[in-house]
């Protein structure tokens, strides 16, 4: 092993200059993450062209997409943490391990999905609407984006394993071809474009499962070719309980995390129903705050594997200038989004073919939901920095507190006034929650952890 380690050729997450290498590894997953907002944004404009059922069950399609996507990307932090602190301290064998069996895993996460798909979608509607046309687009929809949501377990997996070794630019390219295949084949399939049947919403489906395909398929073989620390072989492969077990130690606390986004949306949507085109509105916000969260979920992509690294390697320095420069660029462009919000709430709810209702009801709850934005970008990092440093039940706790504890009860009660506005307020409230929190379990983990590196 001594002689392994003294061939490795050191990591540029050791020695490169902290704000160098930040921006470095993150500015290429904040651009692909761009782009896939941006296709979720696309791909919701062209569903409002078919009705606002059709956007209304897209939008009620999301808790269940979102705790996909949490399975998904909570099982790649477990990997991602895991191998960067393994590669840290240069145990290589180790690290090829845990890579074939974070792919095993993720791949048993998608057989799981194919079932809820199958049997789930249909029930999973019928509680949130009465109205027959939208509960028979939402079955649809989300059974192709279950049944076919391979590509997006593969996808992630295997960028997380690019991720682990520092090589994010390759990342950008898979999700950015993924994006790109989408949002060409969202009008053509969608609305039946060059002699293709018109699919609607079940095009729409079908270009976003075909896109993660395609990404999926690209970061395997990048993979293959160019991640020359890791050399993934399933030879004799037997699942080691071991490791899964330190995977999901740093990946449920997320997986936790943000499925309860999707039970926080799942109870939101069922707030609104009585309040008509609220849903709608709801549904627009997200995908249109995820033009803004995106660049920091990016910039968490890149920060976490360096601050796993260092944390493996005993570098002290560059784990606490990697959480200070993190902090910073999240809140910056946190507030960037927070004006562009409050200055253009018609505009950007105008892009998705809106009612008169739509606006109305829609100008207000952005204007009031995107205060929380000035203590989100904080939040957000300082939760994934309790992930990377094997920490993640403290993010568990916030998110349960902000969004169970707080955003929801909140929400219900406001709701008992009839005035879906003050419904809104509910957002900002749960932020200030999670800072208080948020900083309290920071100086905790500072104290008994950081401190100690």
């Amino acid at each position: 092993m001594t002689e392994e380690k003294a061939m490795q050729p050191e990591n540029k997450m050791g020695n490169m200059p902290v704000d160098r290498l930040l921006i470095t590894m993150s500015l290429p997953m904040m651009i692909s993450m761009l782009v896939q907002a941006l296709y979720n944004i696309v791909d919701s404009i062209f569903v409002s062209r078919i009705n606002e059922y059709a956007l209304r069950a897209v939008s009620l399609a999301f808790p269940i997409q979102s705790l996909m996507i949490a399975v998904a990307v909570g099982t790649g932090v477990g990997i991602n943490a895991f191998l960067s602190r393994t590669l840290g301290e240069k145990d290589f064998k180790k690290a090829n391990t845990i890579a074939v069996n974070g792919i095993f895993i993720e791949l048993v996460s998608y057989v799981i999905f194919v079932l809820v798909g199958i049997f789930v979608s249909r029930p999973f509607f019928a509680s949130q609407t009465v109205i027959p046309e939208v509960r028979e687009y939402g079955v649809v929809y989300l059974t192709v984006c279950c049944c076919a949501s391979i590509g997006i377990f593969m996808q992630i997996t295997f960028e997380r394993l690019l991720q682990s070794t520092g090589r994010t630019m390759y990342t950008m390219v898979t999700q950015g071809v993924g994006a790109v295949i989408n949002l060409i084949l969202d009008p053509i399939l969608i609305f039946g474009l060059f002699g293709l049947p018109g699919l609607g919403v079940a095009g729409a489906a079908a270009a976003t499962v075909i896109g993660q395909i395609a990404a999926a398929v690209l970061a395997v073989v990048l993979n293959l070719k160019a991640n020359r620390e890791l050399h993934i072989s399933f030879r004799g492969f037997r699942p080691d309980m071991g490791l899964i077990g330190n995977i999901y130690k740093v990946g449920v606390p997320s997986i936790v995390m943000q499925a309860i986004g999707s039970v926080m949306t799942y109870g939101m949507n069922l707030i609104l129903e009585a309040f008509g085109a609220a849903q709608t509105v709801f549904g627009v916000y997200f995908k249109l705050q995820s033009f803004i969260f995106m660049p920091i979920f990016g910039l968490n992509n890149g920060m976490v594997p360096i601050i796993a690294y260092n944390f493996g390697a005993g570098s002290r320095e560059r784990v606490v200038k990697t959480i200070k420069s993190s902090i910073a660029y999240a809140v910056g462009i946190m507030l960037v989004g927070l004006a562009v919000m409050e200055a253009f709430p018609a505009q950007l709810i105008g892009l998705f073919n809106a009612s008169p209702e739509l606006l109305e009801i829609g100008v207000p709850a952005l204007r009031i939901i995107c205060l929380s934005f000035c203590f989100a970008g904080y939040c957000i990092v300082v939760g994934s920095v309790f992930q990377a440093l094997g920490n993640g039940v403290y993010s568990m706790i916030v998110s349960i507190a902000r969004q169970l504890c707080v955003l929801l009860p909140v929400a219900w009660l406001f709701s008992l006034s009839g005035n879906v506005d003050l419904i809104w307020w509910s957002f900002p409230i749960a932020e200030l929650v999670s800072l208080g929190l948020s900083t309290f379990f920071l100086i905790r983990i500072n104290r008994n952890v950081i401190r100690r590196i």
